[in-house]
C-alpha cells in the first residue's frame, strides 16, 4: 500500500469519527443523524449533475447499499441514545473488518500478505480489549453495536464490488448518500416536520461539518479500495476508534478507563503492522 492511499485513509478515519461526535453530542440522536445524512444528500445533489453516470452494471450494488446504509444509519442513532460512544463505537467499527476480510477472499480475486493478516488481528484484538465487559446499562447498546457491525461488514462488502464497476467511483459514492438521505429526510419531515426544522435550524452547522464528514470519509475509503485490497482498507479505516475514544474523552467528557488506553495502543501497533503489508 502506498503512503499516498495510507495518508487518505487515516484522513477518512479522522472524519468518521468526528460525525459520529456529532451524532453522540446531538440532543436528539435520531434527528441529527437525519439531519447530517440530508446534508449529505444535498452536497451530493450539486455534483452528481458533472459527473459521469456510474456504469449499469454497478446500479443494483447501489440499490442494495442504500437500504444497508439506511439500517446502519439508524442503529447508530439508536446505540448512541442508549450507550457511550466510546463503548459502542469500537465494537460498531471494529468487528467489520474482520468479517469482511473473511468474505472478501470468496468475493474478489486478491490475497492477504502474512503481515496484512497479522495486522487485521492485531486491530481486532485492540478493539475487542477496548471494548471491555459492559456496564448493565449499556448492554443494549452493546448489542445493537454487535449487529450494526454486520450491516457494516454487509456494504463494505457490496460497496467494495459495486465500486469497481462503477467506473466513477466519486459519483458512485454520492448517488448512495443522495438516496440514502431522502427517505430519512423524508421521514423525520413527515412524522416530526415542526421539530426537525427546528432543530436543523438550532445546529445546522453541526448537520454541515457531519454531513461533510460522512460523505468525505466513506467517499475516500471506497476510492481506497480501488487502490488496495478492500478487506486491508476496511481495517485499516477502523482506526477511526483511535480518533473516536479520543473525541469522546476531550469533547464529549466520557470516562475512558486505563484498559481503553492500552487498546488504543495495540490498534495503532496494528495499524503500523497493516502498513506494511
Amino acid at each position: 500500500m502506498s503512503l499516498q492511499v495510507f495518508a487518505i485513509i487515516m484522513l477518512g478515519a479522522v472524519l468518521h469519527a468526528s460525525w459520529n461526535a456529532v451524532v453522540k453530542g446531538g440532543g436528539d440522536k435520531l434527528l441529527t443523524t437525519c439531519m447530517i445524512t440530508a446534508v449529505a444528500a444535498a452536497i451530493s445533489l450539486v455534483f452528481i449533475p458533472f459527473l459521469q453516470i456510474p456504469a449499469r452494471e454497478s446500479w443494483p450494488f447501489i440499490g442494495v447499499s442504500v437500504l444497508l446504509q439506511v439500517l446502519y444509519f439508524v442503529l447508530v442513532a439508536t446505540t448512541y441514545r442508549v450507550a457511550d460512544m466510546s463503548q459502542t463505537y469500537p465494537l460498531m467499527r471494529g468487528m467489520a473488518p474482520l468479517l469482511v476480510a473473511t468474505v472478501s477472499l470468496l468475493l474478489f480475486p486478491e490475497t492477504l500478505s502474512a503481515f496484512a493478516w497479522t495486522g487485521i488481528a492485531i486491530i481486532c484484538l485492540g478493539i475487542l480489549c477496548m471494548a471491555g465487559r459492559p456496564p448493565p446499562g449499556q448492554r443494549k447498546g452493546v448489542v445493537l453495536a454487535l449487529i450494526n457491525a454486520c450491516v457494516i461488514a454487509g456494504y463494505t462488502l457490496i460497496d467494495g464490488l459495486g465500486v469497481r464497476r462503477s467506473g466513477a467511483p466519486v459519483a458512485y459514492t454520492l448517488w448512495i448518500f443522495l438516496l440514502t438521505g431522502i427517505p430519512l429526510a423524508a421521514w423525520a419531515l413527515a412524522n416530526h416536520r415542526a421539530a426537525f426544522c427546528t432543530y436543523v435550524g438550532r445546529h445546522w452547522r453541526e448537520g454541515i461539518v457531519g454531513g461533510v464528514g460522512t460523505a468525505a470519509s466513506y467517499g475516500l475509503a471506497l476510492w481506497a479500495m480501488t487502490q488496495a485490497p478492500v478487506a486491508v482498507v476496511s481495517a485499516l479505516r477502523e482506526t477511526s476508534i483511535l480518533f473516536g475514544v479520543a473525541i469522546s474523552a476531550l469533547v464529549l467528557k466520557e470516562h475512558l478507563p486505563r484498559i481503553r488506553i492500552v487498546a488504543a495502543c495495540v490498534i495503532a501497533l496494528g495499524a503500523m503492522v497493516l502498513r506494511l503489508g
